[in-house]
């Protein structure tokens, strides 16, 4: 039985490219960048070579760049670390109730510690609005956290139009644009956002690799205790393989981009025609317009999460949601509850296809087939 990966927004294929510029540092650059002497220096010029190109990728400054573990210290770091450090200025924090548990989580902890936060609600696109930033802004609010492409949906939100509000504004701006970096040309100087956090593993990377943005003149506390790397913002020896790793991982990135974007809209477009060609009764969740070319919600009536991943996975087919099933029962998809109201069906029907490089035509022409079969007897 052939499987059929279509969970990209998960996690992504290891590029090739990025592997065999791994394993030489693996095998030959032990040292650590911290020391001196020439074992240390080798390490240190991988270190610095990654963060001006992955600086470049964002037209950042490399000294804006720190590295972490992933896409989730950043946004804490991000999330947390900015509000610590500017807690002499207000306490108040405003976000959107479709962040990535990253952020949610974070922000529901600065609240355990006298933070208030105000959580923005979205339309039945998944789409937060400026307007809405601009009215609950405030003389103490510190902090607007709101991501640049959710995870569930795809859909795009207006982070240019609500970084243009805050200017002027103590507040800072952050943005979990780990489902935007790949397929997303991103310039700093345009977009005025002020903290970005990125994941490796999402754009073709290894795992346990990440960065944050942090533009320059951003006041933030570490989180970690330790050592002075990362100019004192993240203790801890730099991962220098997965560093390199993730540098080639942008270059493949950048070079490729425009086919990827091209390559992945065409997918999810074979897709849905596929469904449709099949008969299958199923309903797009957000715009189809304004979202992100590699993923795709789509709700089929009369399901539930469980059963067609259940059904999915025994075909080869792997996809998400963003339901949670748990012990036999399913909980709905913070998300999508936000769009359509905790009640409604979709919360718990709705299957998230992400495309990417491990995908051709045919297996996704293939996969939407397998798809339709099982809900078909499904609903037989």
């Amino acid at each position: 039985m052939k499987s059929i990966y279509l969970d990209h927004a998960a996690t992504s294929p290891v590029h090739p490219k990025v592997v065999e510029a791994m394993v030489p540092v693996l095998e030959e650059v032990y040292g650590n960048p911290s020391s001196v002497h020439q074992f240390g220096r080798k390490a240190r010029r991988i270190l610095d070579e990654a963060r001006r190109r992955i600086g470049q990728s964002l037209r950042a400054n490399e000294k804006e760049i720190v590295f972490t573990s992933g896409g989730t210290e950043a946004d804490n770091l991000a999330v947390i670390g900015t509000a610590r450090a500017n807690e002499h200025n207000g306490k108040h924090i405003i976000t959107t109730s479709i962040e990535h548990h990253a952020t949610l989580h974070a922000v529901e902890y600065l609240e355990s510690q006298g933070f208030e936060v105000t959580y923005l609600s979205v339309d039945e696109e998944g789409m937060v609005k400026a307007e809405d930033v601009e009215a609950e802004l405030r003389e103490d609010t510190i902090l607007v956290s709101i991501m640049m492409v959710n995870n569930e949906t795809g859909a795009i939100q207006p982070v240019e139009s609500i970084a243009a509000l805050l200017k002027g504004h103590q507040a800072y701006f952050h943005s979990d644009i780990v489902q935007a970096y790949g397929l997303m040309e991103i310039d700093v100087t345009r977009t005025g956002i002020d903290l970005m956090a990125v994941s490796g593993h999402k754009v073709n990377g290894p795992k346990g690799i990440g960065f944050l943005y942090v533009r320059d003149g951003t006041v933030m506390e570490s989180l970690q205790y330790g050592g002075e790397q990362e100019r004192k913002r993240r203790a801890g020896t730099e991962n220098i393989p997965a560093v390199k790793g993730m540098q080639v991982a942008v270059e493949v990135m950048e070079e490729q981009r425009s086919d990827y974007k091209e390559k992945y809209l065409q997918y999810k477009r074979l897709f849905l025609q596929t469904l449709q060609d099949e008969a299958v009764e199923f309903g797009v969740n957000g715009s189809e317009k304004n979202t992100i070319e590699s993923i795709v919600n789509i709700s089929f009536p009369g399901m539930n999460v469980e059963t067609l991943l259940t059904n999915f996975d025994l075909s080869g087919i792997a996809a998400s949601s963003g339901s949670a099933c748990t012990a036999g029962s399913v909980e709905p998809s913070h998300v999508l509850t936000e769009m359509f109201g905790s009640d409604h069906p979709r919360t718990t029907n709705s299957i998230r296809f992400s495309f990417g490089l491990a995908n051709n035509e045919e297996d996704v022409i293939e996969g939407a087939k397998k798809v339709s079969q099982i809900i078909k007897r499904l609903t037989a």
